[in-house]
C-alpha cells in the first residue's frame, strides 16, 4: 500500500480512527454514553445561555414600569436607550478580541474561568444600579465576559471532544442561545408582576431577571476548574504526555491504546502545521521575541488582504455577518416589547406575552435547521430565510403605514402584524441563526482559519452594536420606515448570497481554493507541509495499516502459542 500523506492522510486517518472506535456512538447517543463530553456539553450550553438570555432579557425590562421610573432621563430617550442596550455588544466586541490572545497565553480553561469572574461583576453593578451610570457600566462589563465566553467555550469544547460529537456541540451551543433568548422572555413576563405592573411594581421586578444570570455563570465558571485542560493548548505548549493523559480519560481508553496515540497525533500535526506555515511565509518573526511574536500576529492578519482569494473570503465572511445583523433580527430581540406595542398591543403584559412568542418560535426553528443544512445546502437555507424575513418586514410596514393612527378599531390588523413579527423570528432560526456561522467558519484554509473567523466574529458584534443603538431612534422617527429598511437589507442579504456567495456543501478543503478563484493554490502549498508532517508522524496508508497487521498477526501468533501449550 502507498504513503499517502497530507489531505489524503487526513482521510486515511479518519477512517482507521472510525475503525478503531466502531463502537463510539455519534450525535446525541454518543454524549449519553461519554459522560466527561457530556459534562463538557452542559457547561458549553451554559455559555450559550448566556449569550442567548443576555440578547433577550434587557428588552422586556425596558418596558417595565419601575425600570422607567428608576433610569427615566436615558430610557425615555430614544438616543440614549440605544444606547443603554447597544453598550454590551461594544463591550463583547472588546471581549472577543482580547480573548484571541488570552486563550492562548491563560489556557481555554482558565479564560472561561477570568470570563465568567468579569460577567459576574458586570451583573452584579447591573444589578444593584440605582442610576444609569450604573446600567451602561455593568452592560459594557457583562458584554466584555459574554464577547469572551462566546469565543472560549466553544473553542475548548471542539479541541477537547471527540469527532464523532463535535457536530452536536455546534447545534447544542446553538440551541442553547435561543433556548437562552426564549427564557429571558418568560421569566421578565412572569416578573413583570411582582407588585403589580403599575405604579406599585416593585423593582425586583426588573432586578430579579438581571440577577439571575448570576446562576449559570458561577455554575460554568466553578465547573470549568474541575475539567482538564485542552489537549490542543497542552500540545501546543509542549506537554505533550498530559495531552495524552486528557485524551485518555476523556475517552475512558489506556493511554497506549491506538486511538489514543492516532488523535494524540492529529493534533500534533495539526500544532507543527501551524508552527512550519508561520516558518515558510514569515521567517523574519522567528527568534521568539514578543515583538516577533506581535509582528507576526500582524503580519498574519495582513495577508489575508493581500491575497485574492483570501481578501474574498474575508469580504464573504464579513458581508455575511453584517447582512446577518441588518436583516434587523437583534432590533427585535432587543426593542420586541416596544415593537409590539407600536403595533397596536399596549397592553405592557399582552407586549411582553408577545415578545415570549418570539422566543419560543426562534427555539422551535432551530431545531430542524441541524438536520436540514447538510442536506439541503448553506445556499438555499439562507436565500430562502432572507426572502422570508424580508416579505414579512415589507407586510409588517405596510400593515404600519395603512393603520399606525388606528390599530384600536383594527385589532385584527394588528394581530396579523405580530403574526408576520414571529414568522420572522422562524424565518432566521432557519436561516441566518446557525447557516451564517457555518458559511464564516468553514471558508478559511487551515493556516489562516482563526484569523479570518476573529474578522467575521468583529464584524458580526461591530454590527450588532451598531443596530441595537439605531433601533429605537429609528422607530421614534422612521416609524413603519424602519420594517421597509430592515426588510430591504434582509433582500439585499438574500441576493447576495444568491450571486456572491459559493456553495461550500460537500466542498473539500482541497476544492475550496477553486471554489474561490485563488490565483495561488494556497491549498497545494498547505497540503505540501502537511504531507511531510504526517508522513513524520507515521499518520500514512502504509503506517498506520502495516502496524495494525504486524500486532494482528503478533496476537494471533500468541494466541496459537497459548492454545498449544
Amino acid at each position: 500500500m502507498g504513503g499517502t500523506a497530507g489531505v489524503g492522510g487526513t482521510a486515511i486517518a479518519l477512517q482507521r480512527r472510525k475503525e478503531l472506535g466502531a463502537s463510539v456512538k455519534s450525535g446525541a447517543a454518543g454524549l449519553i454514553q461519554n459522560r466527561q463530553v457530556f459534562a463538557i456539553t452542559v457547561f458549553a450550553s451554559l455559555g450559550g445561555l448566556l449569550y442567548g438570555y443576555n440578547q433577550g432579557v434587557f428588552s422586556s425590562v425596558l418596558a417595565m414600569y419601575s425600570f422607567k421610573q428608576r433610569m427615566a432621563s436615558d430610557v425615555l430617550d430614544p438616543d440614549k436607550q440605544g444606547w443603554m442596550v447597544a453598550i454590551l455588544e461594544l463591550g463583547a466586541w472588546f471581549g472577543a478580541l482580547c480573548t484571541g490572545v488570552l486563550v492562548d497565553l491563560l489556557s481555554r480553561k482558565y479564560t472561561i474561568v477570568l470570563a465568567t469572574i468579569i460577567f459576574c461583576i458586570g451583573v452584579v453593578v447591573q444589578t444593584s444600579a440605582s442610576a444609569p451610570p450604573s446600567i451602561y457600566g455593568g452592560r459594557f462589563i457583562v458584554g466584555m465576559g459574554v464577547g469572551s465566553l462566546s469565543m472560549a467555550v466553544p473553542l475548548y469544547n471542539a479541541e477537547l471532544a471527540p469527532p464523532e460529537i463535535r457536530g452536536s456541540l455546534v447545534a447544542l451551543q446553538q440551541l442553547a442561545i435561543t433556548f437562552g433568548i426564549m427564557i429571558s422572555y418568560w421569566i421578565d413576563l412572569g416578573t413583570n408582576h411582582i407588585g403589580g405592573t403599575g405604579e406599585t411594581q416593585k423593582e425586583a421586578a426588573w432586578r430579579l431577571p438581571l440577577g439571575l444570570q448570576l446562576a449559570p455563570a458561577v455554575v460554568l465558571g466553578v465547573g470549568i476548574l474541575f475539567q482538564p485542560f485542552s489537549p490542543r493548548w497542552l500540545v501546543n505548549k509542549g506537554r505533550d504526555e498530559e495531552a495524552q493523559q486528557v485524551l485518555s480519560n476523556a475517552r475512558k481508553l489506556p493511554i497506549d491504546h491506538e486511538l489514543i496515540i492516532l488523535e494524540y497525533k492529529e493534533i500534533k500535526a495539526q500544532h507543527l502545521f501551524d508552527v512550519e506555515t508561520a516558518k515558510i511565509r514569515f521567517p523574519e518573526y522567528q527568534d521568539g521575541s514578543w515583538s516577533s511574536s506581535f509582528k507576526l500576529g500582524v503580519a498574519s492578519y495582513i495577508s489575508l488582504f493581500k491575497t485574492k482569494s483570501l481578501f474574498y473570503r474575508v469580504a464573504i465572511g464579513s458581508l455575511t455577518m453584517f447582512f446577518q445583523q441588518w436583516s434587523g433580527v437583534n432590533g427585535i430581540l432587543y426593542y420586541a416589547p416596544t415593537i409590539f406595542k407600536s403595533l397596536g398591543l399596549t397592553d405592557n403584559s399582552t407586549s411582553l406575552l408577545a415578545t415570549g412568542v418570539v422566543g419560543v418560535a426562534m427555539f422551535l426553528a432551530t431545531i430542524p435547521a441541524v438536520l436540514w443544512v447538510d442536506g439541503l445546502g448553506r445556499k438555499p437555507v439562507l436565500v430562502s430565510g432572507a426572502f422570508v424575513m424580508a416579505a414579512c418586514h415589507f407586510i409588517v410596514g405596510a400593515l404600519t403605514a395603512t393603520y399606525r393612527d388606528s390599530w384600536d378599531t383594527h385589532a385584527s390588523a394588528g394581530w396579523a402584524a405580530c403574526a408576520f413579527v414571529w414568522i420572522f423570528a422562524i424565518g432566521f432560526g432557519y436561516s441566518w441563526g446557525p447557516c451564517a456561522w457555518i458559511i464564516v467558519a468553514e471558508i478559511w484554509p487551515l493556516s489562516v482559519r482563526g484569523k479570518g473567523l476573529s474578522i467575521a466574529t468583529s464584524s458580526n458584534w461591530m454590527n450588532n452594536f451598531i443596530v441595537g443603538q439605531v433601533t429605537p431612534t429609528m422607530i421614534t422617527h422612521l416609524s413603519y420606515g424602519t420594517f421597509i429598511f430592515f426588510g430591504s437589507f434582509a433582500f439585499l442579504g438574500g441576493l447576495f448570497v444568491l450571486f456572491f456567495v459559493p456553495e461550500t456543501k460537500g466542498v473539500s478543503l482541497e476544492e475550496m481554493e477553486e471554489v474561490f478563484g485563488g490565483s495561488k493554490n494556497l491549498i497545494a502549498e498547505d497540503q505540501a507541509i502537511l504531507d511531510k508532517i504526517y508522513q513524520d508522524l507515521g499518520l500514512t496508508e502504509h503506517a498506520l495499516y502495516h502496524k495494525s497487521d504486524e500486532e494482528n498477526s503478533s496476537d494471533k501468533g500468541s494466541n496459537e502459542k497459548a492454545e498449544k501449550e
